[in-house]
């Protein structure tokens, strides 16, 4: 096992402005070989360097096709699994933490996916930056971090000026998906979700787990101990 190395792309300036938002917090982890291997073999390919610019997402992938970006894709099993069941759209994954993006090129490898491309950076400078307005046909946020701690509530990702950008960058009729296993979380989510204007729920109150979402180990070991979960599926009017 290897000590996680400190990248660039997870790195934030010293004269940095200070911003309201930010989609991570950086923590220690470590790799195996595997992750290692993949990162120096496929990186290149598949891990896309942090642009200031538009990034130009049909020349990338080589086609043009629904685009959907994920926010935090941890060790990124599912992210490969909806990959792989859905060859026709291409995925974005964007994740500041190393092994997660490393275990995710190997998976990528094992199952030779074409329709997948990651970014190891903060995914609000992404989105504001990489991502042009109104192209991209979803996003997925599946169990970011639930800041348990009522005084920490605020750090949580799904809050209104987050999801006005993640608005702004759906195409008319996209679909932004947030999966919690919080319950007070998914309650804030619901609320912000609903009272965002630019947003319409597709169900009465918490949506259905959509088939594409594959259940995790996580997961399923909860649902077992009788924990909840609770989708939220809202599309762009």
């Amino acid at each position: 096992m290897t000590d996680l190395p400190q990248t660039p792309a997870a790195a934030v300036p010293a004269d940095a402005p200070r911003r309201s938002i930010r989609s991570f917090v950086v923590r220690a982890g470590r790799m195996g070989p595997g992750q290692v291997r993949a990162l120096a073999d496929l990186g290149p390919r598949f891990l896309l360097p942090y642009a200031g610019a538009p990034a130009d997402f049909d020349a990338i992938f080589g086609r043009s096709a629904p685009r959907v970006l994920e926010i935090g894709f941890g060790m990124g099993d599912a992210t490969a699994s909806i990959a792989q069941a859905l060859p026709g759209t291409d995925f974005i994954g964007v994740e500041v933490h190393t092994p997660g993006v490393g275990a995710l090129l190997k998976r990528i490898g094992e199952l030779d996916l074409s329709n997948l491309r990651l970014i190891q950076h903060d995914a609000v400078d992404v989105l504001e930056r990489m991502v042009a307005a109104d192209s991209l046909a979803g996003v997925h946020v599946f169990f970011p971090d639930p800041w348990h701690k009522l005084k920490h509530n605020k750090r949580r990702l799904i809050q209104p000026e987050f999801v006005r950008l993640l608005v702004s960058r759906l195409a008319p009729g996209g679909y932004l998906h947030c999966a919690t296993d919080w319950e007070p979380y998914a309650q804030q989510m619901l609320e912000v979700l609903s009272a965002e204007p630019g947003l319409r729920n597709t169900a009465e109150g918490y949506a259905p787990k959509p088939d594409y979402r594959p259940l995790t180990k996580f997961e399923n070991r909860g649902l077992k101990l009788g924990h909840g979960v609770w989708d939220l599926v809202f599309t762009k009017n």
